[in-house]
């Protein structure tokens, strides 16, 4: 797998053409393809007056939260933002994740260009082990999403993706398309917006953001550079919407550090544990920074922890003393006060550490009075039921929990009201499409724009399937595309067939009956007793008479039948509906029914 890292001067128009090297997340030295041209932001031209038509069609991230794809299309040229996932409602049973429906892609793939990431989160990036293997083109993005993306896709070894990594003042040309990037504070490094420029005009688009003026890495959201795009020109902006209802500031993530300082300092003698997002590096880095402080070693839990740590420490992104770091087999060797535990589970995961700790299924740790947990996330709406378990058990076990409702230990990664309204006063759009959201976080985004000037007529409130055209500086709805989900089971398998999914509802709601018949072929008699089997069909208490029953209706109906020169299919065929009937009219449950007919 190749990674190219475009190296460009901000005070240079120009980009020398020179292959370098660099080294993978495995540190194995590899060769990169030829530089990319790049262009200076001064050099882009914007298509005002023009009659050029730019379409932009919704795959996802619209009308919900997850699973974000956008496609830009300029003549037989287009480029892909972010690929993620989503993960299932209870309605959807053995399904472990949800992608975009690809069909308009793959039915255009020779126009495909690029992927372009926003950012590393997996509802950005977890879509593309399924994508490429349909469409496989260049994939940029900042170094840390491409470190995870690389990680990722190791566990699909037939992909031979190209990662080619910017920075925030690149510009990348493919083909019509201009895209520069601008660094913007999420709750992930290395987060990008973008300013796409082609022929029929700009557009920004925010990625997931906030802005943070006292960042921990030091560099706030580049909000000058979206005010000199104002100043510039930009004929659609394309904001995210996540936490548009909430008014104010989000919180700054040094904050959190200063409330985790806090108890840390009032906790000296506990064993201390924080749950939080394996990708909040920022998060991860103010943590491990306390746990030298406070001469706690380090002990990591939970496969996506340790995978994205990895990660960031190879990368540069997340610095540490290795030696302070500790195998989780090793805690038995140190006292309570020595120890801090980083771990997964901040969303009552059922598989994740924490979870399986509170559950006394965790067998190298065990919880008890002398432990403090803090769970440095807040519940992703529609999940708060699961966190919540794990926090009740957690008590249970007489554990001092600390989370989100008693104290500042987590900061939201997304712009509030008062930051969005800052992005659009800088930005000026004279269109505007809100994304990154369910239906009443655009509605409310669409009312925000209209107060700060916006013509109602200029804005789009878009759905997955829309797409819509941008020319000469105004936007209306084109067409609709094919357009939905594809599902993913636990053995990675996409696009998972409608009667699939619908056999599984039928066996979590009403269960199964398997009949075998044994029958002679010379005289079509039964030559025993049915054999029958249920699951949750009928209660224990009903289940004897209930097989009896059913073993003397079926009896009783091959008595009257002759099915020597019969179709063994039309046998099972009326077996089955005689059996179904019988169910419904004794349970009202309409279970699954497999018959099996076995002639001696």
């Amino acid at each position: 797998m190749n990674t190219e890292i475009e190296k460009k001067e901000t005070n240079k128009t120009q980009t020398q053409k020179k292959p370098i090297k660099t080294k993978d997340v495995n540190q194995k030295a590899t060769k990169t393809q030829p530089q990319q041209k790049t262009a200076t932001a001064k050099t882009i031209t914007v298509g005002k007056n023009s009659k050029e038509k730019l379409k932009i069609t919704f795959l996802g991230g619209v009308g919900e939260i997850g699973k974000n794809m956008t496609a830009f299309e300029y003549k037989d040229e287009m480029i892909i933002v972010d690929a993620g996932l989503t993960f299932p409602d209870g309605d959807l049973p053995g399904v472990d994740i949800v992608v975009p429906d690809i069909s308009y892609l793959v039915n255009n793939k020779s126009k495909v260009k690029a992927v372009v990431l926003t950012h590393g989160h997996e509802d950005h990036i977890g879509g593309l082990p399924f994508l490429l293997p349909e469409i496989n083109v260049p994939v940029y993005g900042s170094r840390l999403t491409l470190g995870l993306v690389e990680n990722k896709l190791k566990e699909h070894p037939k992909i031979k993706a190209k990662l080619i990594s910017v920075k925030p003042k690149n510009v990348l040309k493919i083909g019509n398309f201009a895209i520069e990037f601008i660094h913007v504070n999420h709750s992930i490094a290395g987060a990008l917006a973008l300013c796409i420029t082609t022929p029929a005009g700009n557009v920004v688009h925010t990625g997931d953001f906030k802005i943070d003026f006292e960042a921990i890495n030091g560099q706030p959201t580049d909000i000058e550079r979206f005010g000199e795009l104002g100043k510039r020109g930009v004929d659609l902006l394309m904001c995210e919407s996540t936490n548009v209802c909430r008014k104010g500031y989000s919180m700054s993530e040094r904050r959190v550090g200063e409330t985790l300082d806090r108890l840390f300092a009032e906790h000296k003698e506990n064993r201390l544990f924080v749950a939080t997002f394996a990708s909040n590096i920022h998060r991860l880095q103010q943590i491990m920074d306390l746990a030298e402080k406070y001469k706690r070693k380090i002990a990591f839990t939970g496969r996506s922890m340790i995978n994205v740590s990895e990660v960031a420490m190879k990368l540069g992104e997340l610095k540490y003393n290795k030696e302070n770091v500790i195998d989780i087999d090793k805690v038995d060797k140190f006292s309570d006060k020595e120890l801090l535990i980083i771990t997964t589970g901040s969303q009552g995961e059922p598989m994740s550490a924490l979870t399986r700790m509170a559950a006394n299924e965790f067998k190298k740790i065990t919880l008890g009075e002398n432990d403090c947990i803090i769970i440095s996330a807040s519940p992703i709406p529609g999940n708060e039921k699961p966190v919540y378990n794990v926090i009740n058990k957690l008590y249970k076990k007489g554990a001092d929990v600390i989370y989100d409702e008693l104290a500042d230990v987590h900061a939201s990664g997304h712009a509030c009201q008062e930051e969005i309204k800052i992005i659009h006063a800088l930005v000026k759009p004279k269109c505007f499409m809100p994304v990154h959201g369910e239906y009443r976080h655009l509605k409310t985004h669409k009312e925000i724009a209209t107060a700060l000037g916006c013509e109602a007529r200029n804005i789009i409130l878009p759905d997955i399937g829309m797409q819509v055209e941008l020319c000469n500086g105004h936007i209306k709805e084109y067409s609709r595309v094919q357009a939905g989900q594809r599902l993913v089971d636990g053995l990675g398998i996409g696009d998972m067939d409608s009667s699939v999914l619908r056999d599984r509802k039928q066996l979590s709601e009403d269960g199964i009956c398997v009949a075998v018949l044994n029958l002679s072929a010379m005289s079509g008699e039964m030559t025993s007793e049915p054999f029958l089997i249920t699951r949750g069909v009928v209660y224990s208490g009903e289940q004897e008479t209930f097989m009896q029953d059913t073993k003397e209706l079926l009896i009783n109906y091959l008595k009257d039948q002759d099915v020597r020169d019969m179709d063994p299919n039309l046998i099972k065929q009326n077996i089955r509906r005689v059996i179904q009937n019988f169910i419904y009219k004794r349970t009202a449950r309409r279970p699954m029914i497999l018959t099996i007919i076995l002639f001696d």
